[in-house]
């Protein structure tokens, strides 16, 4: 099962569920909840066997074989159990290398799931995932996955072998309307993506696709990217204030991002961007900062959301060092509706102030009347745009009546 850290709580009461409906099923947890607190995780309920650490295709695989020839659990790297009342942890599992050598998820997709059941506000409908390299250079000190997971060494498949799985995407899966690249930055090798966009136009492949990207993207990949298909990227600003950035180790200036905004009209490229609020430093003053720039910067779509410390990572333990955390139970991440919540106290900025603003933010970026008829004015030229944008618009109606609701 995967997990998270909002959900731990729930995902421990479906593995006990299915361990009660069958006795014999060996239960595993995986993620990065797990992989941050692994002998913490096994200790919430004894109905888990096991959990497994960090990067966990082939660890599972291995643990498949070890079940059915009745081999010792301690062969299996990367995999903490239990074995005679002591929670044992067998070695560390080496980082994937050769990321080629992994089937599509694609065909997973195709095989076992409907893909209509999911949805993203900023893509098309229906669309697909996937993931084209692990792992992230940059030491933003928030990001889970890097910390916890995939770690901070980048290991891209080759250009040719995910031009391969669009190709795969699109003869197979003729419903798809856009693909999404959900790598924590796609855009590391620059290089790398222009070639992977000059296959996929010699390949003469035709469907929209995203992807997250950092705001030292150059004007000529951007161009590169547009004409081979992609018509949205995901960047986080985080702050407005540079103090701040250089706090959070985001390594990315103020200017960059004016810049990486110009240059993402000039190519083309709409940008659905992300804001943080509860810092190291925050203060109402530099959340009104960071607002004021996300409304001159006026992309397609805004996100504003609490910083979110999850254990394993470096903005955790300041959280904790620090005496900030509130929460006294991992479910206090979200609220019941599933929303993200803050979990931090900081000096002169309760976690009440923190959400509110992100509430407000939200409010009033997205209610401007020359954002309203600016988005009226793309639907009426691009028609097509409809379907992304009315989902979209539900579910910013729907966070806006829960966040009236919690304020009274």
């Amino acid at each position: 099962l995967d997990t998270s850290t909002p959900s731990i709580s729930n995902d421990i009461r479906v593995a006990e569920s299915l361990k009660d409906a069958f006795p014999g099923a060996f239960i595993v947890l995986v993620g990065t909840h797990p992989s941050a607190l692994p002998e913490e995780t096994l200790k919430l309920s004894g109905k888990i066997d096991a959990v497994a650490v960090g990067e966990y295709d082939y660890t599972i695989r291995d643990l498949a074989r070890c079940l059915d020839t009745g081999g010792s659990l301690e062969s299996v790297d990367g995999l903490v159990f239990r074995q005679g009342g002591q929670i044992v942890h067998s070695k560390k599992r080496a980082l994937i290398e050769n990321v080629d050598e992994l089937p599509f998820v694609s065909e997973v997709y195709k095989k076992y799931l409907n893909i209509r059941n999911y949805f993203f506000a900023a893509s098309d409908y229906p669309m697909v995932m996937l993931i084209t390299g692990r792992g992230c250079p940059y030491k933003c000190f928030f990001c889970v996955y890097p910390q916890t997971f995939h770690s901070r060494k980048y290991r891209p498949r080759s250009a040719s072998n995910v031009v391969d799985e669009f190709e795969y995407i699109v003869r197979n899966m003729p419903e798809v309307r856009e693909i999404g690249i959900e790598d924590d930055t796609f855009t590391v090798d620059q290089d790398r993506v222009q070639q992977i966009c000059r296959m996929i136009i010699e390949r003469n492949i035709k469907i929209k696709w995203y992807c997250n990207v950092r705001v030292n993207l150059d004007l000529e990949t951007m161009t590169w990217m547009k004409r081979a298909g992609c018509h949205l990227v995901t960047v986080g600003f985080e702050s407005a204030d540079q103090d701040i950035l250089n706090s959070m180790r985001k390594g990315i200036t103020v200017e960059q991002i004016r810049q990486f905004a110009r240059d993402t009209r000039k190519a083309g490229l709409l940008v659905h961007g992300c804001f943080i609020f509860g810092n190291p430093g925050e203060t109402r003053d530099t959340m009104e900062k960071s607002l004021d720039l996300a409304r001159e910067l006026n992309c397609d779509t805004m996100q504003f959301y609490p910083l979110l410390v999850y254990p394993g990572t470096e903005a955790y333990e300041w959280a904790r060092e620090k005496g900030y955390l509130t929460a006294e139970s991992f479910d206090e991440w979200a609220d019941e509706a599933g929303m993200y919540r803050s979990v931090l106290n900081l000096p002169g900025l309760s976690r009440e102030e923190i959400e509110a603003y992100c509430d407000e933010a939200v409010r009033r970026y997205y209610f401007r009347p020359g954002y309203i008829l600016s988005k009226l004015a793309r639907t009426i030229r691009h028609p097509g745009e409809i379907r992304r944008v009315l989902p979209a618009v539900r579910t910013l109606l729907r966070r806006t009546a829960n966040s009236r609701r919690r304020e009274r």
